[in-house]
């Protein structure tokens, strides 16, 4: 029975580590379909991600077993996941449907390898748009004065569906500190790339009027430090003295759903490995 992994490796940098690597795979009659591999010359750390098959029953476990000693030797942390593998996700919403609208169409249609198993937001305007695509609606909102109680409603829902992965997809809400550390890794946040310069409820307004000639996005992961996180993916979509406010908001709102769809796939795919601070993605 063929199956396909991912293996991911992470490692400080030495002669051999790919050699020791793909001996092994080729020794359990393994093809290998996708390879990528980064030295970092600042973090003097390696960076590999392969994508192979396997022609037997071979399980995870006899795969590690067999990655055991390699993994000893160059001190190396391992992971592993079946291709196959949908990444649980819950996405976070306020009342803009552009990101939601893109990642639930891309994951029913088969370009992201996630499963959403829920969507939920501080306000109810975007119920029936996961209704549609059959998810169901959690509405959690949110006063200055019920803000923990809904950030505890919310760790139970994670915890209850089994969430692997939360996108916030224009959530307009700050989770805490200690929650952004609990969940490290695990989120995946987009804004508007005027951040620092226009920041507020209306930054696209502020950039027409300051006649800016490149909008975009940027999606990282989250931080307790805001919007500091480390970047997974950025573009830019240029703009000019004739296009109106309402075409600022609108070319930046496919940019920003765009970018954060490619996000969201990266990450299930295991495609992003981190380097301290900074992000290797191997897209």
């Amino acid at each position: 029975m063929s199956r396909e992994w991912i293996l991911r490796v992470t490692c400080p940098d030495a002669t051999g580590i790919v050699h020791a690597v793909t001996g092994v795979l080729a020794s359990l009659g393994a093809n290998i379909t996708e390879s990528q591999q980064f030295s970092s010359p600042d973090s003097l750390q390696f960076f590999l991600r392969v994508q192979f098959v396997t022609h037997n029953d071979a399980g995870a476990e006899t795969l590690e077993s067999a990655l055991a000693e390699a993994a000893h030797r160059f001190d190396m942390t391992v992971s592993l996941q079946p291709v196959e593998k949908k990444t649980r996700t819950l996405v976070l919403v306020s009342k803009a449907a552009h990101c939601l609208n893109t990642l639930l169409f891309q994951q029913s249609s088969g370009q992201l390898p996630i499963d959403i198993v829920g969507v939920a937001g501080n306000h109810d305007s975007l119920r029936s748009l996961a209704e549609f695509h059959g998810h169901d609606f959690h509405h959690i909102p949110i006063t200055p004065e019920t803000k923990d109680a809904a950030e505890a409603r919310l760790r139970r829902l994670v915890d209850e569906l089994d969430v692997e992965l939360i996108v916030l997809a224009r959530y307009m809400q700050i989770l805490s500190p200690d929650l952004c550390a609990r969940l490290e890794g695990r989120v995946i946040n987009i804004h508007h790339s005027f951040l620092p310069s226009f920041k507020g409820a209306k930054p696209y307004h502020q950039a027409h009027a300051r006649g800016v000639k490149i909008i975009g996005a940027t999606a990282h992961y989250v931080t307790p430090d805001l919007d500091e996180g480390p970047i997974i993916e950025q573009d830019v979509a240029r703009v000019d003295h004739n296009r109106n406010i309402a075409d600022f908001v609108q070319r930046g709102q496919d940019v920003e759903a765009a970018v954060l769809a490619r996000a969201v796939a990266w990450h299930a795919e295991g495609r992003v490995l981190m380097d301290g601070h900074r992000t290797v993605v191997f897209n």
